[in-house]
């Protein structure tokens, strides 16, 4: 049996998705892995790349962008943890671990074997995710983090979080009271790097497409984490995680972030939350989704206005 199923899911990010997959295929350790990327309608000749390149990749090419959850989702069924029947490796029995990997990471030599070992290490965990590191050496506060509860999400909405990042109620959105070299149980890892038991996959079932992009690795451990499992972060692992390199300077993205974050508090705490904190939630989520497309109008105004010349002369085109 295979030990590891890698999904990879790709968005016109040709250049940044080879340095991945050659970081993949160069990983040393005695580990057994296979590997699918989900392209989700590129323009940039992406899926030719991996044609071409890396022929040993399982390519499933998608004619439109379903989201993120989605291709996910057609990358673990083709790797045969459901749908076995449909499945391009429907003799193999599903891999004893799965890891969602972004594009836009870069694995050191071991981390496959150093996070197979740990997991393995460790029958209580469901989930477990590495040491993230963004390219100017700072830790992606992202790579682990508390469930946004209604109670999290204020602290973070009124600025608590930056004001005392060392103070363990204030500080939960990103656990930044934790030393980031030291291994703990937290909420969620991010998706970028996240590493899962085949069993708790088959506890709770796959990704839940409602959300599009942003929040399905959130809701993927909270359900985990209901069913019994833990969700651990490892330090001893380090990752280069360039950030967001799909959804750069997009609306599109923005509007999904805060939609995600409505779609899993209606889905985890509406129902548990009072009356009068509902409201505050909801209305919290919309100004702040108002405040942050405002921002990214006028500011995409003011660079058409600067190119076209129209303010402070325009670009240099000499």
């Amino acid at each position: 049996m295979t030990d590891l199923g890698i999904v990879i899911v790709s968005y016109n990010t040709r250049d940044l998705l080879r340095d991945c997959l050659a970081s993949v295929y160069e990983s040393r350790g005695d580990i057994s892995f296979q590997v699918c990327v989900v392209d989700n309608a590129s323009m940039d000749g992406s899926a030719d790349m991996v044609r071409r390149e890396f022929p040993e990749t399982v390519l499933i090419a998608n004619s439109e962008n379903k989201g993120y959850a989605h291709a996910n989702n057609l990358g673990l069924r083709a790797l045969g943890w459901t749908d076995r029947e449909t499945s391009p490796l429907r003799s193999a029995r599903p891999p004893a671990y799965a890891l969602l990997l972004n594009p836009d990471t870069i694995l050191p030599p071991k981390a496959l074997a150093k996070m197979v070992d740990f997991i393995s290490s460790r029958p209580e965990a469901g989930v477990v995710g590495p040491r993230l590191v963004l390219p100017n050496g700072a830790l992606d506060k992202a790579c682990r983090r508390s469930f946004p509860s209604p109670e999290v999400s204020f602290y973070r909405m009124f600025g608590l979080s930056r004001l005392f990042p060392k103070h363990r109620r204030f500080g939960a959105y990103n656990l930044t009271y934790l030393d980031e070299n030291q291994e703990a149980e937290v909420d969620s890892v991010v998706g970028a790097f996240m590493m899962l038991r085949s069993q708790a996959i088959l506890d709770v079932g796959l990704l839940d497409e409602a959300f599009f992009m942003y929040g399905e690795d959130l809701d993927w451990c909270y359900r985990i984490k209901k069913a019994g499992w833990k969700v651990l972060y490892n330090p001893d692992c380090t990752v280069l995680h360039y950030k967001k390199a799909s959804s750069r300077y997009s609306r599109k993205a923005l509007y999904e972030f805060y939609r995600a974050m409505l779609l899993f508090y209606e889905k985890h705490y509406a129902q548990t939350t009072p009356f009068w904190l509902h409201w505050f939630v909801i209305g919290g989520v919309y100004l702040q989704a108002g405040l942050a497309l405002s921002a990214d109008g006028l500011k995409r105004l003011f660079v058409s206005q600067w190119r076209s010349g129209k303010i402070f002369g325009g670009i240099d085109e000499a």
